[in-house]
């Protein structure tokens, strides 16, 4: 047995068909298996990696992204393409894959990676932990008839994503920037939005400048318009997206979007009948995970007035001692035998620790989960360190 890399047209016989198996429609017809060939400019970055013996039995990938982790924008290892022979299942060798993967993303300078799990418990061994999944909200067209008599500011830009692509990728690159949790694709991959050509672009501008931006398809007359991520920088940019879908009231039966988990739908309008979910399910519908890959991820981002020495254990990527120290505002690393005077100690593992950095746990709720030992001393100042935040992580990989 070995692990290798492959790349380019090697994916078409190694890790394209295990990964059709595991997530489309079996057996695959031949005119489906003909079209593979195209996808692989879209994967040409991607790192991927497979076992063999006597033939592929399992493979995964990294694709090399960006995410926001509390105001930075770090490399980021979006784990994806992760499958196994189904004669080679329960073998351990996907935990060879992702221990091989993970290593090789850390050496190559990402901090950070976010995966879609099939099973979030067999992820969370690895160190990972859950992060917010979007909402989809629901509701009739009709019910947004008040923002079509409302005199708003600004206007709004249509067009096909085909066209509108680069007005898309400038204002995503700003919510990089911009929102926590935000990760975005590289540009060999995020350029497949366009060359499908499958969705709408519609855009808010105020002054000429993009403030809000959502992508949609209409799936049939009296059906549904179906919008994906809507991307608003302040509540007159989403009024002039919604005011847009508004003028669908005579050509489709409801409207979906997805929005951010911090978001209220149920008070964009007075009488606005709202549906919103956020549904999970295994394995075709689970929430996101991430973790951090390694400390330097910390080291210099905002923070608040805490100090506290940290042993992470049980980890292939984190283990060791830190002090963790926030009295400047920025994030400071130092051994943890660096203290002068008391200093509150707490024990956590990756996941632990991952959970207080994506601000997704409270310190107080770490041993709850079993990620760690906290003592009411440590969890005030991991408390003022790490404030509680939503992340969005938007790319859906």
């Amino acid at each position: 047995m070995a692990v290798r890399r492959v790349g380019s047209e090697e994916r078409l016989t190694t890790s394209f068909p295990l990964s059709a198996y595991a997530f489309e429609p079996s057996p695959l017809s031949a005119a489906r298996t003909a079209e593979f060939p195209r996808y692989l400019p879209y994967n040409e970055g991607n790192r991927t990696l497979i076992v063999e013996e006597d033939g592929t039995l399992a493979a995964a990938s990294a694709i090399p992204m960006r995410q926001n982790l509390r105001g930075a924008v770090l490399p980021m290892a979006g784990v994806a393409g992760v499958a196994s022979h189904p004669l080679a299942r329960r073998q351990g060798h996907v935990r060879t894959l992702l221990h091989q993967l993970l290593d090789e993303m850390r050496d190559d300078g990402h901090p950070l990676t976010a995966l879609y799990p099939f099973r979030p418990s067999f992820y969370a061994k690895f160190g990972y932990v859950g992060l917010p999944k979007p909402r989809t909200a629901t509701f009739s067209p009709a019910d947004l008839g008040p923002l079509l008599r409302a005199d708003l500011p600004g206007e709004v830009g249509w067009e096909r994503i085909g066209t509108g692509y680069p007005a898309w990728r400038e204002f995503t690159e700003r919510c990089l920037r911009e929102r926590h949790g935000f990760a975005a694709f590289p540009d060999y991959r995020d350029v497949g939005l366009r060359d499908r050509d499958e969705r709408w672009l519609l855009t808010a501008r105020v002054d000429g400048v993009v403030t809000g931006a959502v992508t949609y398809r209409i799936d049939d007359h009296a059906g549904e318009l179906a919008a994906d991520d809507l991307l608003a920088d302040d509540p007159l940019a989403r009024a002039l997206l919604l005011q847009f879908f508004a003028r669908h009231i005579d050509q489709v039966e409801r409207i979906s979007v997805q929005v951010a988990a911090d978001e209220l739908p149920e008070l964009w309008l007075t009488d606005l009948a709202v549906h919103v979910e956020a549904r999970v399910a295994r394995p075709n519908s689970s929430a996101p995970m991430a973790r951090l890959l390694s400390m330097d991820a910390l080291a210099g981002l905002p923070a608040g007035p805490g100090r506290v020495r940290v042993e992470l254990t049980g980890d292939r990527w984190l283990a060791g001692t830190y002090l963790m120290d926030g009295s400047t505002g920025s994030l400071e690393l130092l051994s943890g035998t660096a203290a002068g005077g008391p200093v509150p100690d707490a024990t956590l593992t990756a996941a632990g620790l991952s959970a207080l950095a994506y601000g997704v746990l409270d310190p107080a709720e770490v041993p709850l989960r079993g990620l760690g030992e906290v003592p009411v001393d440590a969890a005030a100042e991991l408390r003022r360190i790490f404030s509680r935040q939503v992340p969005y992580l938007f790319a859906d990989f």
